[in-house]
């Protein structure tokens, strides 16, 4: 078994806190739809509005919080230098 890489506390302590941000907006996104968009009464192709927001702004959001966490993981990573190729190893190979 290969020995652990050194961690940088910074970075763990950043990439934790992008973490609870991005967990924050997933779940607001969740459960705010359900209580807050049954206020929107009007229709669209004759379902509520609120099932709309419910059924696709849901999995929306959420494919933009996994484009966002990738890109600031792999800033975030690039910028500690821990970051150095794209094999499991960093070693650039597959």
């Amino acid at each position: 078994m290969p020995p652990a890489p050194a961690t940088n506390p910074r970075h763990d302590r950043r990439a934790l806190a992008l973490k609870a941000v991005l967990l924050a907006v997933l779940v607001l996104v969740s459960f705010g739809t359900c209580f807050f968009a049954r206020e929107l009464s009007f229709s669209v192709m004759g379902w509520p509005l609120h099932f709309w927001i419910a059924s696709q702004g849901a999995v929306l959001v959420f494919i933009a919080i996994l484009a966002v966490y990738t890109w600031a993981m792999n800033r975030l990573e690039a910028r500690d230098g821990e970051g150095g190729g794209d094999g499991p190893d960093g070693d650039g190979g597959g």
